[in-house]
Parts: structure tokens; sequence; C-alpha cells
């Protein structure tokens, strides 16, 4: 666009200024857009999967229910508590919106279409996903309210513990592919890191659900516990922006494994000049495969106990994670691809050559190391499962010793005794 400005006979200045502003609306646009579809098709996918129906009244299949929603959000009485901290309170709706917002400036939609291909991309969308835990943060703290306090003290207990195994997990696919840079990973995923490195592809997606909250790990906003968490002094638009962040942000991480571990916008002719739009279609179809796993889970869990929670990412995930880093780490200094070797190994024809035509000489360069990672990853997952259910059969041993019934002839405790009150009546 800014060629095409130039050319016009616009300042390169002003162009470049026009285009870059042009851009990051229709990027943010995009993901704003999205919530409305997001959270309709959530309801009918879960109205399908608890046999129920879903919205069906609001315009044909349900489809305008998002929209009289927002309007009903929009005519609520918006309410600040008198004991509320009024900057930190009505910052937080707005800074958990924006957070989740400024990831897509980074997502790579195809070849071409990028907001700004950072050399530091996996660095900037890791630290700016975490400005929306501390938006819950402020939220439960600017409330003014200990039910949402305790579901802040929550956040800090749970989410930011998850972001260590995530952290770890994003490590593997900046080691293979040499950059940071969200467009350098795509472009680096001869074979789709999903394929070579399943175990931290596992990791990531997992983490990233627990960050956002979403069931099963939506503890911070457990009914039956805090009364709906650090969101309960929220009415209004400022509670449906905590609720855009969540929908956007449970999409943002289905888009970010795409294109860390599922080789993002490849695939047919999506590298070619002139078909940008197949990327964005094969990015799209991607991460919405994702979204549907978010949303079977999310129908389908129970939620985690707390401790179960913290237990599962101390005990096993943030382990593994670093397991998974040294071994993957040591494997891929030792299998380097090696792209001449694969140009003359397909130039001789055979196998090679029947590969490269099909998937592309960046597969045959990519195959040997493919092959030594994944041997690793199954080998891994074996011993992880393994002490898993060993620890799974140690737990379920405590718990069967502390309720099991007591040997025949054992007396129980008496219950105290309680004595009719003697005091005059009216005191």
């Amino acid at each position: 666009m800014i060629e095409t400005l130039t050319n016009l006979g616009w300042n390169p200045h002003v162009a470049t200024f026009v285009a870059l502003a042009l851009g990051a609306v229709a990027a943010a646009s995009f993901g704003l857009v999205w919530i409305i579809f997001s959270i309709w098709l959530e309801r009918k996918v879960a109205g399908r999967i608890q046999r129920r129906l879903g919205p069906n009244r609001t315009g044909p299949w349900g489809l305008f229910q998002t929209f009289a929603d927002v309007g009903k959000l929009l005519t609520k009485e918006d309410i600040t508590p008198a004991g509320a901290d009024r900057h930190v309170y009505n910052i937080a709706p707005i800074l958990a919106v924006a957070s989740i917002v400024l990831i897509w400036a980074v997502v790579p939609f195809s070849a071409s279409w990028i907001g700004a291909d950072l050399n530091v991309g996996v660095l900037y969308f890791v630290a700016v996903g975490s400005l929306a835990t501390l938006a819950v943060l402020l939220a439960g703290w600017g409330s003014n309210n200990k039910y949402a306090l305790l579901g802040a003290f929550r956040v800090i207990a749970a989410l930011v513990s998850y972001e260590i195994p995530m952290v770890l997990a994003l490590v593997i696919p900046v080691l293979l592919a040499g950059t940071m840079s969200t467009m350098g990973i795509v472009q680096s995923q001869g074979i789709a890191y999903a394929f070579v490195v399943p175990l931290s592809a596992f990791i990531f997606f997992i983490s990233s659900v627990a960050e956002v909250g979403r069931s099963p790990f939506d503890l911070i906003e457990a009914e039956s516990e805090i009364v709906a968490g650090f969101n309960i002094e929220y009415s209004g638009m400022k509670f449906a922006m905590f609720y855009a962040a969540e929908f956007l942000h449970a999409f943002t991480i289905c888009v970010l494994t795409a294109i860390m571990f599922f080789g993002g916008w490849q695939g047919l002719a999506a590298a070619q000049p002139g078909y940008e739009i197949l990327g964005f279609v094969q990015l799209m179809a991607k991460s919405i495969l994702l979204y549907f796993i978010v949303m079977l889970m999310r129908s389908t869990f129970p939620r985690l106990r707390i401790d179960h929670m913290m237990a599962f990412n101390w005990k096993f995930l943030v382990p593994l994670a670093l397991v998974n880093l040294v071994v993957i780490g040591f494997l891929a200094r030792f299998f380097v691809p090696d792209y001449a070797w694969a140009e003359q190994a397909v130039a001789a024809g055979g196998l090679a050559s029947f590969a490269a035509g099909v998937f592309g000489t960046a597969f045959v360069a990519e195959f040997p190391r493919a092959v030594a990672l994944v041997i690793a990853n199954v080998l891994m997952a074996a011993v992880a499962i393994r002490l898993l259910h060993s620890y799974a059969d140690r737990e379920r041993a405590k718990l069967q010793a502390m309720t099991r019934y007591r040997p025949a002839g054992t007396a129980y405790p008496a219950e105290p005794s309680v004595e009719p009150s003697t005091a005059p009546a009216g005191r």
C-alpha cells in the first residue's frame, strides 16, 4: 500500500503513516468483529454438545442474538462502587481488551499480510499477552471487594504459574527456526512443528488455555466459590469488555498455536504472489479447528480444584517442559537441516525428488531432524504418562486411606451434648 500511495503522488512519510494506521485498524477490527461471530458459534456448539438448541430465535439460526446482547449491555447502567479506586477500576477492562488486540499486530495472515514483522515477535506477544493477567489483578484490587480480590489472587497463583511452561514450550520453535519473528517461524516450517515436536505443541496449547482461564482452568471466576470472581463489581459495557477479552484471547491462542506449530498460512499455493487470500483461509481453517477443541473442552470437562490445577502445573508441566527443552536443544544442535544436500538429493532423483515435488525441498532437508525429534518426543511422552499414572495411583491410595471404613467394633467418638439454654428470655 505504501508503494501504491507513493506512486499516486503522496509524500512518502504520509503514505507510510496512513498505510500503517489502516493496517492497525484492519488487524484490530478483525479481532473485534470475530468476537461477535465466536460468541454465537460457541453457544451453538455448546448447545449441540450438551443436547440443547442454543440461540435460535433472534434472527435466522439465532445469528442476531449477540447483537441483542450488545444492545442490552450498552443500555445497562454503568455502576462504580463507592469504595473503589476509580482510576484502577476503570482502566482494567480497557487494558484487558487492548492487551489481546495488540497481539494481532505480529500475526502473519499470509506471505505478505502482517502488521509488523518484528524480529522479537514471540517475545512481543508473550509480554503483551501478560497484560491481560495484570488487567484481572487491577480489576480485583480496584473493586474494593473481597470476592473480587480473591479472584485476583487466584490469577497470581494460577495464571502466572502457567506462563512458565508456556514460555518454555515457545522456546522450541524459536530454537528450531533460529528466529523470533513470527513470519520467520512460519516460513521455516518445511514440516509443521506439531508433527516434529508434538509434546511442545501440547504443552503450549494446554498452558495457553489455562492462562486464558478457560474451562477446566476457570478458577478465577468460579461462581460457586467466589461469586464470579474478579469482575463481580462490573456491569454494562465494562463487564462486556472482560467478556469480549476472554473470547478474543481464546481464539488468539488458537491462531498463535497454528502459527508456531502448524505452519500458519502455509499450504496450497499460499506462498505464491497473488494468492495471499489462500494463506489467510488456511490460517483461519487451522485456527478454527483448534478453537473447536477449546470449545469442546469448555463444554465437557468439569472444573479442576485449585490444588489439582497447581499440582498439574508444578509437578507435571513445568518439569516436562524443562526436560523437553534440554532434549530438543541437544538434538537440534546435532541434526541441523542441510539444504545443500537436499538440493543434491532432489537433483539425483528417486524418493527425495518425489517428496520434494509433493512437499518441497525444505521437507527433504528437515526430514532427518524431524525423525530424531519425533522419536525423542515419543520416548519423553511415554515416560511422562507412566510417571503421571504413578502419581495418580499414589494420590488415589492416599484418598482411600483417609476415607476407608473403620474396623468392626471400633467405637466412634460421642457427639457433644447440647444443654438447653437457661438464660432469661430477651437476653
